[in-house]
C-alpha cells in the first residue's frame, strides 16, 4: 500500500510500486483529465505537479510520489492556475484539447515563479509539451493575458 496526497487529499492506493504515477492516477483514482500521449515522456500531455514542480506522470514510477504532494489538472488552484485556465477561455486557445491539461500544468509551474515571462521563458518551461493541431502562438498568448491579469 502506498500513501499519495492527490490534489490536497490523503490516498491509499495497492499497486505494484513500479507502476507509473499516470495509470494510478487515471486508472486507480479515476482522475481522467492527466492525459496519455506517447507513454516516452516526450509529449507533455501527462504534466503533473510533484511539489509543485512539472513532471511526466507516465515515466514517474508511483514509488517515487509516494508521500508527496501531487496536483493534476482536476486539482489546479492558486492566482497562477485561475489566470491560465481564464485565458485559455478568453483567448479561446484548444483546438482539440488532448494536450491542454499538461500545457496548463507547466504554465502554470512557471507562473508561479515568473509574474513576467518572456516568449523565451514560456517557450523554455513549455518546451517538450506537445500540440499536435500546433496553437504554440495561442498558447504563447494565453500565457502573456494570464501573467499580465496575475499582476494587475
Amino acid at each position: 500500500m502506498l500513501s499519495l496526497i492527490v490534489n490536497g487529499k490523503p490516498r491509499e492506493v495497492d499497486v505494484a510500486p513500479d507502476t507509473p504515477l499516470l495509470w494510478v492516477l487515471r486508472d486507480t483514482l479515476g482522475l481522467t483529465g492527466t492525459k496519455f500521449g506517447c507513454g516516452e515522456a516526450l509529449c507533455g500531455a501527462c504534466t503533473v505537479h510533484l511539489n509543485g514542480a512539472p513532471v511526466r506522470a507516465c515515466k514517474t514510477p508511483v514509488s517515487v510520489a509516494a508521500g508527496q504532494k501531487i496536483t493534476t489538472i482536476e486539482g489546479a488552484s492558486g492566482k497562477a492556475a485561475q489566470a491560465l485556465l481564464q485565458a485559455w477561455v478568453e483567448l479561446d486557445v484548444p483546438q482539440c484539447g488532448y494536450c491542454q491539461p499538461g500545457q496548463i500544468m507547466s504554465a502554470t509551474a512557471l507562473l508561479t515563479h515568473n509574474h513576467r515571462p518572456s516568449d523565451a521563458d514560456i517557450d523554455a518551461a513549455l518546451d517538450g509539451n506537445l500540440c499536435r493541431c500546433a496553437t504554440y502562438q495561442r498558447i504563447r498568448a494565453a500565457v502573456h493575458h494570464a501573467a499580465a491579469k496575475m499582476r494587475a
